[in-house]
């Protein structure tokens, strides 16, 4: 733990809060079974809550289209014009390159933020799948179509692989209390294949009633949708302690999705949009507004150094008569 809080007091804080909490905890959960708890994830505020980002995230990772082309690559491929091989070939350089981007991942995802990879991703995602739908309309077995094609599907993989791919396994772990983590992330897991396996069964039908093209533009649409459902439901959750997620999941999700569309969202086109430097995010939380004072105050010397102790001038007057 000491190389990542790089200081045993800050160890030490930790652990001391993981103490607390468990014992708290386990006061709660005293004659609480998992029917129990399970209801519970929809009926106490702070763990509805975060059962609903949980479930946002991983509802999220089947919407944006991934599985289409897992699942059925080789059948995406083929109807590109690719022969059997080439489609083969092409499949496995999607795997691959999926592989190979969720490297980053280890990186950014305590660096950028688990909100904010998603944030990322997602756009991007939905114009690369709207694109590779769209180059399929280009003459049938023809070299361009089959390479454009492919390119933006890899594209596609490269923005996932970053962000929705590992995101949603890292953010549900950790959303949950300790007393609701294990049936809260079950629940979590359980809708992420719920929705898998409706997406296999669904696609086949899409693909033959709307062809690529549709099939794509239609998940493409839903990235956009995903999108959405994750900017006013899912907060940030990178580097805070139990505590912190405590406040965090406390605050209501009208007062967070308010705050998203009120103070977020134009402080981003003022600052990434206009490139004004000197716009300012007013904090939502009031332990980051108590850190953001505090930094302020060291930033401008505000902080006074400490009067000599009484002792010292005294040992002094001492010395001097």
């Amino acid at each position: 733990m000491e190389r990542l809080r790089h200081h045993p007091l800050q160890v030490a804080r930790d652990i001391f809060y993981i103490h607390s909490q468990l014992e708290i905890e386990f006061e709660i959960m005293k004659g609480s079974n998992y029917a129990q708890r399970f209801v519970e994830l929809f009926t106490i505020p702070r763990v509805r809550r975060a059962t609903l980002a949980a479930f946002t995230v991983m509802i999220a990772q089947q919407m944006c289209g991934i599985n289409i082309i897992a699942f059925y690559s080789t059948t995406v491929f083929k109807e590109n014009g690719s022969t059997e091989f080439q489609a083969l070939l092409a499949s496995f350089g999607f795997g691959l390159i999926n592989w190979l981007f969720a490297f980053p991942a280890f990186w950014t995802i305590d660096t950028f933020g688990r909100r904010s990879l998603l944030l990322f991703t997602f756009p991007n995602m939905a114009w690369t799948l709207l694109a590779a739908g769209l180059f399929t309309l280009l003459p049938e077995k023809s070299t361009e179509r089959a390479a454009t094609v492919a390119l933006f599907v890899y594209l596609f993989a490269m923005f996932y692989s970053p962000g929705e791919g590992p995101v949603p396994f890292t953010y549900s772990a950790e959303v949950f209390p300790l007393s609701h983590r294990e049936i809260g992330m079950g629940f979590a897991v359980a809708t992420c294949l719920f929705w898998a396996a409706v997406l296999g069964m669904t696609f086949p039908f899409l693909l033959d009633r709307a062809g690529v093209v549709g099939a794509f533009g239609v998940y493409a649409g839903f990235n956009v949708v995903a999108l959405i459902m994750i900017f006013f439901v899912v907060p940030e959750t990178k580097q805070r302690t139990l505590e912190e997620l405590d406040y965090v999941f406390a605050v209501p999700t009208r007062k967070f999705a308010k705050y998203q569309v009120t103070e977020a969202l134009p402080w981003f086109i003022k600052r990434w949009v206009l490139f004004q430097r000197n716009a300012k995010l007013r904090p939502l939380y009031k332990f980051e507004q108590k850190k953001e004072e505090a930094s302020e105050v060291q930033q401008q010397g505000l902080v006074q150094p400490l009067p000599e102790s009484p002792v010292v001038e005294d040992k002094k007057s001492d010395t001097a008569t």
